[in-house]
């Protein structure tokens, strides 16, 4: 029973990424996240069924492995656009380092107004990386992972749904802009939505995830101390 329980949902929720993907690529409209509202059609039919997170996990387990080879597969557009890389190098690891340390910052400092506490600034602080790289780093610095694994989530997903319109108002059209902007602030859904654009928006917002989480890593022990 728990082997049909777990082939369905894997079945139901790539149905309802692909779904949605469909239907942002068909009206391009922000609000149509795939993420957003696969994960709401999805958790949708596991209260509807009274179906418990705890048989679903199986499945999600299975998926979320697959994120590994899915990251891997980012190398491909990466590779095919290495002449970019190589034209704007410098540019690149300024950019990603400078946005990764203000966002940090940031983020500690509206945390240190709103009152919160020193657990919470410092969980805080790392969202702007993926989560592999966050929680880590957060961690290490006395924070809550699973706290900044929330925070990681809310912000790509905020990113997901506003980051291109937002990109295409302030007048950065861009592929390469666009494309390290989605994946150093928004990390894995940006990504996901940078490479709807186009293939260089893609690999640009693969690599500058990768460099956002390695900058994070080295700036945090730095930059963590100085506001709490």
């Amino acid at each position: 029973m728990q082997q049909l329980i777990t082939v369905f949902f894997i079945a139901f929720t790539v149905a309802s990424y692909v779904f949605f993907r469909r239907l942002h690529m068909k009206y391009r409209s922000p609000l149509l996240n795939v993420v957003f509202l696969g994960a709401a059609a999805v958790i949708a039919v596991l209260l509807f069924c009274g179906v418990p997170y705890e048989d679903y996990k199986p499945g999600a387990a299975i998926m979320t492995y697959l994120l590994g080879p899915a990251t891997v597969a980012l190398a491909v557009p990466l590779y095919k656009n290495r002449h970019l890389i190589r034209q704007y190098r410098w540019a690149i690891m300024t950019g990603v380092g400078l946005a990764t340390a203000a966002s940090m910052a940031t983020a500690m400092v509206i945390a240190r107004l709103g009152g919160l506490t020193k657990v919470v600034v410092v969980s805080l602080a790392p969202k702007g990386a993926t989560i592999p790289f966050a929680a880590p780093v957060a961690e290490m610095m006395g924070g809550d992972p699973a706290l900044t694994a929330a925070f990681c989530v809310a912000t790509a997903t905020f990113g997901a749904l506003c980051g291109l319109s937002a990109l295409t108002r302030l007048g950065i059209r861009d592929p390469v802009a666009r494309g390290l902007a989605m994946g150093t602030m928004f990390h894995g859904q940006g990504t996901a939505m940078a490479l709807t654009e186009g293939e260089q928006q893609g690999a640009m917002a693969g690599m500058a995830m990768g460099l956002a989480g390695v900058f994070t890593a080295l700036i945090a022990p730095l930059l963590i101390p100085l506001f709490v």
